[in-house]
């Protein structure tokens, strides 16, 4: 990348290596130099011990207890979501889904990061709304200032962290404003009245200590109890001089720093995520009548979905599994060797940046007949077992994974069901075939997804 070289890694044992068996040697991402506070203390960012120590203090707030807290802030999403789709459905108009599911999105991240209530389609010039948008802005890729650094980073990254900026400045400082309030306001609440949400979850998790090693902040292979399981036992044996016990603390910046990460992974990716599962569905009608059918039957048996029901839809989930296999929306990611190794007896130089090309893996006819195909079927339980797990990374693997991938399934199973109670997908003129596809920052539809709502 610029002037760097990049390893790229295509066998699935390379990949183990890297992200499980060594890790202790590729705990690190690449480094983003022009990144700046609050968001250089965000796990997308933090490297070595300061890494170790906020994850060791966030993955209990991923846990399943945890996520079933959730359940409440995302359904009252979803109720929103619906009442919005409803004129579409009453029109015949054809549905702009990305767009409302990016308004759904923002509302449920603002709801779990922020604390607070919003309805981004009704009001979109609400203050946090806004500022969330600004926000997400700074980084787009491939400005000018971003370049150049690339092309001559010894001479362009400290002219470019002397370059004032105003507006970032006055975003992190909306925010930081928010997020103390916010815990001022709590920390004089009694406990049972605080509202359950991701922040609230940081604040608990202040002062406090924790036992958790390395190899239990392996929240994928955790989250799939019906995949070949990872072994830990290589990762204990890599990590055996990581701490067993960490004081954990967070402080303000921290605590925003995780926040406005909450904010770029919970907005974007999820949004592609289910706009690309209703394009899919929609393209493939027998797909989506077996989808019905399985959201008909559950309703008869719950009113709502939740962390321990939507187990009930396990062909809602190979569609959502497959869909993250043909467009997943972080289509690849990149790890930092600390010292020289071996790789599949390729020698490596401290600093190498290796990289998973997330996308290539997911198409390639070695591991996937017929990739080209949406195929749900590929995610049975007998069929994930019979695959190498290093195959399918939509969420990357080992103990640097993606923290919120509980979440971001739950997100995404809970809305399309609640969606798929009320809609059918249906083409329309306006429904692009094959979708257009952009890959700037993350894999997203070009030009948006426009099908036909069809009230049930």
């Amino acid at each position: 990348m610029g002037r760097r070289p990049i390893v790229l890694l295509s066998e699935p044992e390379a990949i183990k290596q890297v992200l499980q068996k060594d890790f202790s040697n590729f705990t690190n991402r690449m480094k983003l130099n022009l990144v700046t506070k609050p968001m250089s203390d965000s796990l997308l960012c933090l490297r070595d011990e300061k890494w170790k120590r906020v994850r060791s203090v966030l993955t209990p707030s991923f846990s399943a207890v945890r996520m079933k807290e959730m359940c409440p802030l995302i359904n009252q999403g979803c109720d929103v979501l619906v009442t919005n789709l409803q004129k579409y459905a009453e029109t015949g108009d054809p549905c702009p889904v990305q767009r409302n599911y990016a308004c759904f999105t923002m509302d449920v991240v603002v709801s779990v990061a922020f604390g607070t209530k919003v309805d981004s389609q009704k009001d979109p010039d609400h203050p946090l709304v806004q500022n969330s948008k600004k926000f997400m802005e700074l980084f787009t890729p491939f400005k000018p200032l971003v370049l150049l650094s690339l092309a001559f980073p010894s001479i362009m990254i400290p002219i470019a962290r002397r370059i004032p900026n105003k507006k970032r400045d006055q975003i992190n400082s909306f925010f930081l404003k928010v997020i103390r309030d916010i815990i001022a306001q709590r920390d004089d609440q009694p406990a049972n009245e605080r509202r359950r949400d991701f922040l609230q979850l940081m604040l608990d998790a202040r002062d406090s200590f924790s036992n958790i090693t390395v190899e239990h902040f392996d929240i994928v292979n955790q989250a799939d109890l019906s995949a070949p399981r990872v072994d830990h036992q290589e990762a204990r044996m890599a990590n055996a001089d990581s701490p067993k016990k960490t004081t954990k603390t967070l402080n303000e910046e921290e605590i925003l720093g995780q926040a406005f990460l909450f904010l770029i992974a919970g907005y974007e990716t999820t949004c592609s995520l289910l706009s690309f599962a209703t394009y899919l569905l929609a393209i493939h009608p027998e797909c989506q009548d077996k989808v019905l059918r399985e959201v008909d039957e559950f309703s008869e048996k719950h009113v709502l979905a939740d962390y321990n029901t939507v187990n009930e839809l396990p062909y809602l989930d190979m569609v959502i599994s497959e869909t993250l296999r043909m467009y997943p929306p972080a289509f690849r990611f990149a790890r930092e060797a600390s010292r020289d190794c071996t790789v599949m007896g390729y020698k490596i130089p401290a600093g190498t940046v290796l990289e998973v090309p997330i996308g290539c893996l997911h198409n390639d006819p070695k591991f996937w007949s017929e990739p080209e195909k949406f195929q749900p079927e590929r995610f049975t339980v007998e069929e994930k077992q019979k695959r190498n797990p290093f195959v399918y990374l939509p969420f990357g693997a080992g103990p640097r994974s993606c923290i919120g991938m509980r979440l971001a399934i739950l997100e995404t199973k809970i809305t399309l069901f609640r969606v798929l109670q009320k809609f059918r997908f249906d083409t329309c003129p306006l429904t692009q075939i094959p979708l257009q596809i952009s890959t700037l920052s993350t894999l997203r539809p070009k030009d948006g997804v426009y099908v036909k709502l069809v009230a049930r």
